[in-house]
């Protein structure tokens, strides 16, 4: 029987992440994967094949309605080719996947495939479809299960017109009209997608926002930006069917005054959120407690209720980010090796990948007001940067919230082209918990995005912004 320092079980940038660092610190390091590609749902059906549609269909979007602004003819007429469009997107993940396995060989990490299940706290079987199940020893062990998509009780999703983002993103047609059930993420990034090549997109989002977990100026600007594409919104309205009927799919929803309301079309992506994987762990074998809500409970250092065994990523608590994961998987990495690692998750960066991207870190005006924090604002419209006149990315803006006794910055909430890079600068600064002055006097490249940041934090320092 093979033996372990550490087995991680899933593929995900927690778990190979995981077991890079793991092997970096001289552990010897098993990873176990259900399918034959490494990478998780980020890789093979979650961040980057939906990256890579949202750039091709910008491109596409830019080509029809930007192209001739800019003095770009293109002789005849550009149409959409959406099987090479989805055949570069698998390109992309069967490179990046390839880096995974290429990176997992470099550090000398097994690979394993198959489902892994717990035999006991030190034991895990490993069964590959119907073949004969081959079991290894590890002195310790993270869970690294990841999410599946969630649904409603009453949805039943039949992966040809009731999708979830994972059928998305394999499309044989342009849909005519798509009905996205939830205005979270991943509906409206994937929503933005097929709007861009043509589809008709209609939103059906029982809160009375999009994005309702980020600052609200950020949902109202997004939803202001996507109406202006044509993207059709009906907030606090509770779906309560979806049926089939032949090629069409019928939603039917109340809205907040409880009137029923229909909406008709030939797709229905479901995008309510994501669920805890933990099917065919066997947790309880080992002694790791699961929640009421299906997670893997966990302590502050990320360990289970067996102590041996930890879990990190989407099948814990907290937000269900890629990045989120890999700190996690670092972390934990880290703690084995007797080493005293931390993670700040007020400092998580959280992002939308629409054009105009959105991004945040930190409180929001809600969460500083509900706690009862007094704070200032300092914000900036993207519009009023040369950089962004040249680009013709005009929308959105930068805003900052400092306290307002210590002007330490408290929140970043961002709006406009490139703002899931510029987020960065912002985890930096309340890392090293600047205030908002001390941005305001750092010098940003000109002509760039990125003096929004400044230009913010000017507008948070006695009103103090140079270019409004």
């Amino acid at each position: 029987m093979s033996q372990y320092d550490v087995a991680i079980i899933g593929s995900g940038p927690g778990g190979y992440v995981a077991a890079i660092r793991c092997a970096q610190l001289g552990m010897k390091t098993a990873i176990i994967e259900k399918y034959s590609t490494l990478g998780g749902t980020c890789l093979n059906v979650g961040c980057i094949p939906s990256k890579a549609m949202l750039d091709s269909s910008h491109h596409y979007e830019d080509a029809i309605k930007h192209f001739e602004e800019h003095g770009i003819e293109v002789p005849g007429e550009i149409k959409v080719n959406l099987e090479k469009m989805i055949g570069r997107k698998q390109a992309v993940v069967d490179q990046t996947c390839a880096g995974v396995k290429f990176l997992m060989d470099k550090n000398k990490i097994d690979v394993f495939e198959g489902i892994g299940s717990f035999k006991n706290a030190t034991h895990i079987e490993i069964k590959k479809g119907k073949g004969k199940p081959h079991t290894i020893e590890a002195k310790n062990t993270i869970i690294a299960t990841g999410s599946k998509p969630s649904t409603l009780p009453f949805i039943k999703i039949d992966k040809e017109r009731i999708i979830t983002s994972t059928e998305a993103l394999e499309l044989k047609e342009i849909p005519k009209h798509m009905i996205v059930i939830g205005g979270g993420v991943i509906g409206l990034e994937l929503g933005q997608v097929y709007k861009r090549l043509g589809a008709e997109v209609t939103v059906v989002e029982y809160m009375d926002r999009i994005i309702p977990t980020m600052d609200a100026a950020l949902s109202k600007e997004l939803m202001k930006v996507l109406k202006k594409q044509k993207v059709k919104f009906n907030l606090s309205h509770k779906v309560k069917s979806v049926e089939r009927k032949g090629n069409e799919v019928i939603v039917k929803a109340d809205d907040k005054k409880g009137r029923e309301v229909e909406f008709k079309g030939d797709y229905c992506l479901v995008s309510v959120g994501r669920r805890p994987y933990t099917d065919g762990l066997n947790a309880e074998a080992a002694g790791v407690k699961i929640d009421d809500r299906g997670r893997v409970e966990v302590n502050e250092h990320l360990q289970t209720s067996a102590s041996n065994i930890y879990a990190i990523g989407d099948v814990i608590k907290g937000a269900m980010l890629a990045h989120k994961a890999g700190e996690e998987g670092t972390l934990v990495a880290e703690v084995l090796a007797g080493q005293k690692p931390h993670i700040d998750y007020n400092l998580i960066p959280g992002v939308v990948y629409t054009w105009p991207e959105v991004a945040a870190v930190g409180k929001t005006e809600e969460e500083l007001k509900e706690a009862g924090i007094e704070y200032k604002v300092g914000q900036f419209p993207m519009r009023a940067l040369g950089r962004a006149r040249a680009s013709m990315d005009l929308d959105g803006f930068v805003k900052i919230l400092a306290d307002k006794a210590t002007d330490e910055i408290l929140g970043f909430h961002m709006i406009g082209a490139r703002a899931a890079d510029l987020i960065a600068e912002a985890v930096v600064a309340m890392e090293y918990r600047a205030s908002a002055e001390d941005i305001a006097r750092m010098s940003h490249a000109h002509p760039t995005f990125a003096e929004a940041v400044k230009e913010a934090a000017l507008a948070a320092t006695e009103n103090r912004a140079l270019h409004i």
